[in-house]
């Protein structure tokens, strides 16, 4: 079963709540993890089974980056506010890099996410049989 993590600035949260329920018959049949208040958020409005981590500035995005680097999370949905400063901007900047270290897809806007769910939703995502073949290799 695929994996997917979900982030959201704060700024952002309402439009991923609004994405969740939108894709929430997609979603369902994944495994979710959740920064701290995101996952809260999407839990409360939807009746997606969520694994909650902490907070992003408190070491939720950390916690996502650990599950890539053990090949536990497939898809990464980051709906970052690119106008507001971030005080934890290198924990954001290192998950990034590890999503580009280990092949894992990661949205950072509503169009990417909306383009990402759809192509998972008809079986278009391959990369895990490729992200095996290339581990293998190296």
């Amino acid at each position: 079963m695929m994996k997917i993590a979900l982030v959201a600035h704060d700024k952002m949260k309402k439009t991923m709540v609004g994405f969740c329920i939108a894709y929430e018959n997609i979603l369902k049949k994944y495994k979710i993890y959740a920064t701290g208040t995101t996952g809260k958020m999407v839990m409360d409005e939807t009746s997606l089974d969520i694994e909650r981590l902490a907070s992003g500035p408190l070491g939720g995005d950390q916690q996502i980056g650990s599950l890539i680097v053990s090949q536990d999370i497939d898809l990464v949905i980051f709906l970052r506010d690119p106008l507001t400063s971030q005080a934890h901007e290198t924990d954001i900047q290192a998950l990034i890099r590890l999503c580009d270290v280990y092949h894992v897809p990661i949205a950072t806007n509503l169009a990417s996410a909306e383009i990402f769910i759809k192509a998972l939703d008809r079986g278009e995502f391959s990369f895990r049989e490729v992200r095996k073949t290339t581990s293998q290799r190296i």
